[in-house]
């Protein structure tokens, strides 16, 4: 089964009992109120801590990655998952391939999959597989390949010949991660507050971004991977992996000022197929406008007072907060200078004892 999965694409395959997952993590997120708008966590609370709920007689869950590193010299305003194709559909192409070639090795298998959408928590069982463990920052971390990694899990109703062993925590006393939230979104060590994440706000939030939260899109436009890209674990070298659906698509080398202005008809043409849609094209264009305002980009001065103008109220309103940002650097560097070209012309001062 684990090479099957591999033959179809996945780079890590694991598999674990399907027995119910403990309770207390996630309903404890769920009661600090860490979940934001995220409404279906809670609704759907009880399916994704026991897979009997999704189908009863599931015996085993096959825990699948598939990596999407970079090249170290991309320039983008995207998280790195989001610069190629919609990595759901990649996860979806191959569990249909993976699915079919388990049905060869047993006509009556039954199997469901799930890629992040569904009832199923995909991290506890990639832990629990043996894939790897769940860093500081919340993300899933193999020893080999980091945590740029996005996950998908298939239920069984087999039992296999032998199960993994449960992936080791390895992040001993390293706490970068936390200490590189621009946001301090995690309130404890594994735990995050979605309320204060850059990812949930640029991804998940199509209404009002907290004006204490915005200045954290200085990350970009669309995710944020800071609590990422500072894990001594993604600095390591990781095997050479060409996979054609990671290919950056066009809009992912898109300046921050084109984003801003990035027309209907652009957006149309280039959005599908990648995970853009999931904000859509008023929240990706006031995303942007927020990252000029944070990254206090003076030369998108002229820009952004055209966009306080925009139809799209969340953009217009985006433009006034990003300018009136640009304003209040302006108006702190003028004081500087204003204090230091004073103070250089002031007569010195004589030293003490002298000039009576």
């Amino acid at each position: 089964m684990k090479q099957a999965a591999r033959d179809c694409g996945f780079a890590l395959a694991g598999l674990a009992r399907a027995e119910p997952l403990p309770p207390e993590p996630l309903m404890r997120w769920l009661a600090a109120g860490y979940a934001a708008d995220l409404t279906w966590m809670a609704e759907t609370a009880a399916a994704r801590l026991d897979p009997s709920r999704v189908q009863p007689g599931i015996r085993a869950v096959l825990a699948l990655a598939i990596p999407y590193h970079r090249p170290a010299d991309e320039v983008s305003s995207l998280a790195r998952y989001a610069r190629g194709r919609d990595y759901h559909y990649t996860h979806r192409d191959r569990l249909k391939r993976l699915r079919k070639r388990l049905l060869q090795l047993d006509p009556g298998l039954w199997s469901y999959a799930c890629v992040d959408t569904g009832h199923v928590m995909e991290r506890p069982w990639a832990v629990r597989a043996g894939l790897g463990w769940v860093g500081k920052n919340g993300c899933l971390i193999n020893p080999e390949l980091g945590s740029w990694l996005t996950l998908s899990v298939m239920f069984l109703n087999r039992d296999v010949d032998a199960y993994d062993t449960p992936g080791e925590d390895l992040c001993g006393s390293c706490d970068r991660c936390l200490k590189a939230c621009p946001t301090e979104a995690f309130p404890e060590p594994r735990v995050v507050d979605a309320r204060k994440c850059i990812a949930y706000h640029s991804i998940e939030n199509r209404g009002a971004v907290p004006r204490d939260v915005r200045p954290g899109f200085r990350a970009g436009a669309f995710g944020c991977d800071i609590c990422q890209e500072v894990c001594p674990y993604n600095r390591r070298p990781v095997p050479s992996l060409q996979d054609p659906a990671g290919a950056a698509r066009p809009l992912s080398a898109w300046p921050l000022e084109a984003l801003a202005t990035l027309s209907r008809e652009d957006w149309e043409r280039l959005s599908p197929g990648t995970a853009l849609p999931r904000i859509g094209y008023v929240g990706l264009r006031r995303n942007a406008v927020l990252a000029l305002g944070a990254a206090r980009k003076t030369a998108a001065r002229t820009l952004l007072e055209a966009l306080r103008h925009d139809p799209e109220p969340q953009v217009a309103e985006a433009a006034d907060w990003a300018l009136a940002r640009l304003l209040q650097r302006t108006e702190t560097l003028r004081a500087a200078t204003e204090s230091a070209e004073a103070a250089s012309a002031s007569p010195p001062r004589r030293p003490p004892g002298q000039g009576r």
